[in-house]
């Protein structure tokens, strides 16, 4: 399955956001962002203007790095949302929040969405009871996740606990540390997603 293997930092500096895809390293003052907090290449100090299409192709590339997903990952779940009654731009946040892995990394089991995708993949993870490795599956409200037995004492999983109370627990979502799984409260709201995010000009992007 193809994946983006270049530098993460890059991609937080060309979008000018942190995206936090290098988990704890982005909270400390080796982050590439904190120390060049502009975009990357010969020109990247230059001054730039965006037209409409590129400050929609801009807010497009943003979330779609910032959820790890390649451009047909993000066509095939934007085509989805568009299919479903109500707010486009709402419902695929709403999509791209409710996948496994992004659900993984928001209850404080893995320090990014990488590392999260990564658990995933490796079978560490129960949802109902019930081995899931896919990445994309979307969790709903009733759902528990929760870490295999064997996966309980990985150094990484409880190293990336400790950083829970900095990150925080998003208001959908309910974890019990002590027992190292989460459950599914609620389908996320917008209000949910704090990182800065225009949805409706990733509509008007793909409705051209």
């Amino acid at each position: 399955m193809a994946r983006y293997t270049k530098s993460l930092c890059r991609l937080c500096r060309r979008e000018n956001l942190k995206l936090f895809l290098k988990g704890e390293r982005c909270y400390t003052e080796k982050c590439a962002f904190e120390r060049r907090g502009y975009p990357p290449g010969q020109h990247g100090q230059g001054r730039k203007k965006f037209s409409d299409y590129g400050a929609q192709l801009r807010e497009k590339q943003k979330v779609k790095r910032l959820y790890g997903l390649l451009e047909n990952q993000f066509r095939n779940t934007f085509e989805i949302a568009d299919r479903k009654k109500g707010i486009t731009g709402e419902i695929l946040l709403s999509l791209l929040e409710r996948r496994l892995d992004n659900t993984v990394y928001r209850l404080g089991f893995a320090s990014s969405r990488n590392e999260a995708r990564q658990l995933v993949r490796h079978n560490h993870f129960l949802v109902n009871q019930t081995k899931v490795n896919i990445p994309s599956y979307l969790v709903k409200p009733g759902d528990v996740i929760e870490l295999r037995e064997k996966s309980k004492k990985m150094v990484r999983i409880l190293d990336a606990l400790e950083g829970v109370a900095r990150r925080g627990v998003p208001s959908w979502l309910e974890l019990d540390k002590e027992q190292m799984k989460g459950s599914v409260r609620a389908l996320p709201s917008r209000e949910d997603i704090t990182i800065p995010i225009q949805e409706n000009l990733i509509v008007e992007l793909y409705s051209k």
